[in-house]
């Protein structure tokens, strides 16, 4: 369960970057040299009310590096959204709750209405690289896996994370009514929920497989 307190007991990215242990030079790195495309920006400050973004990630996390800057810069340059980093580990409940599969994959980035009631979540990688990775990737040795997936990040320089997450975000803010089931966006790793007709509780929403 979702509460304002419990939300803003994350991190904000600029305090993230500064509890980070492992890989610090990089995460550092990908902050400075990220920019939001100014269409991507403009679609999701179209978007009435507020929005929170929750990540469940670690610093060890090579996917992690490459795509919390993204979201942290999104949220920077739309006035309506705000962004908070919490640890995996600590969070079992929520990771439990948005698992790929059933692997505890991250990143995991949750959208919550202004009422913190969760409306969808995105992860762990963009579906372009999270297909390949299933489909050819995991044939391949470990590192030659990752360095294919880094070198998949640096040609993107983020455009399909944040056309991925924009979309969501339009999803869920559109998103009125209580459907047989949430509606998957490409890929499988993305659904945006509905507002719940009741209290009872928040679905889980399925995400892609694990890798």
């Amino acid at each position: 369960m979702m509460t304002r307190d419990r939300f803003e007991s994350g991190a904000d990215f600029e305090q993230y970057l500064t509890m980070v242990e492992k890989n610090r030079e990089l995460w550092r790195g990908v902050w400075d040299r990220v920019v939001v495309p100014p269409d991507i920006a403009g679609r999701v400050g179209e978007m009435e009310g507020t929005w929170h973004l929750l990540a469940l990630s670690e610093d060890w996390c090579g996917d992690a590096v490459n795509l919390l800057p993204l979201v942290a810069r999104l949220a920077q340059a739309v006035p309506g959204l705000s962004f908070r980093v919490l640890g995996r580990d600590d969070n079992l409940d929520l990771m439990d709750a948005h698992l790929t599969g059933t692997s505890r994959s991250i990143p995991v980035v949750i959208i919550y209405d202004e009422t913190f009631q969760e409306r969808g979540w995105w992860g762990p990688r963009p579906a372009p690289i999270q297909r390949w990775v299933r489909e050819e990737g995991l044939q391949l040795p470990s590192d030659e896996r990752y360095r294919e997936i880094r070198r998949w990040y640096a040609r993107d320089r983020g455009r399909t994370t944040l056309e991925e997450i924009a979309t969501l975000l339009e999803s869920a803010a559109g998103a009125t009514m209580v459907p047989s089931g949430p509606p998957a966006l490409e890929g499988g790793e993305l659904a945006a929920k509905p507002v719940p007709a009741t209290a009872a509780g928040t679905p889980r929403t399925s995400g892609g497989d694990p890798a």
